[in-house]
């Protein structure tokens, strides 16, 4: 693949859900590529750094500590999902380790990158911070419905699992 980003997959990514043709070539422009083997680190919970990924091919694994400090598998990432919403608008630690399975392309965008893209292009920068609150929301709904099925299977169990 490519060292920099399709344009055509930010554009059908979480990311580049209302972004004309255009503004999809401007945002792919600014992102960093990541070729990512299998097994390969993308970042390790705790970690400072808030660049923002988007997965363009294949797929990683999201895993983060439990209380005995043993990594558990959170979430598995689909093509044109983003992953570090919290980290790169908070300005925060990671709170999960990102592993890549198989060969995968990670597209970046660092905090830098995208103050740049403020001064040069604010309508984008603003699509782009739109985007990012649909998936804060779209991951807190999906929290929220597990938490309630969670709730309900152990009360109607009356917590016998």
């Amino acid at each position: 693949m490519s060292e920099v980003a399709d344009y055509k997959l930010v554009r059908n990514s979480s990311v580049g859900a209302e972004l004309t043709e255009e503004k999809a070539k401007i945002l792919a422009a600014k992102l960093g590529v990541r070729q990512l083997q299998d097994g390969e680190l993308l970042i390790k919970e705790g970690e400072a750094d808030q660049t923002l990924f988007l997965l363009a091919t294949g797929t990683v694994t999201v895993t983060s500590k439990d209380a005995d400090g043993v990594d558990q598998h959170v979430y598995t990432m689909k093509e044109g999902e983003c992953a570090g919403t919290r980290a790169f608008v908070e300005q925060s630690p990671r709170k999960a380790t990102l592993r890549a399975v198989g060969e995968t392309t990670v597209y970046t965008l660092t905090p830098r990158d995208f103050e740049a893209l403020l001064d040069e292009n604010p309508r984008l920068a603003y699509l782009v911070m739109r985007a990012l609150f649909r998936v804060t929301h779209a991951n807190l709904a999906r929290m929220n419905q597990e938490s309630r099925e969670l709730t309900n299977y152990i009360t109607k169990t009356q917590g016998r699992y």
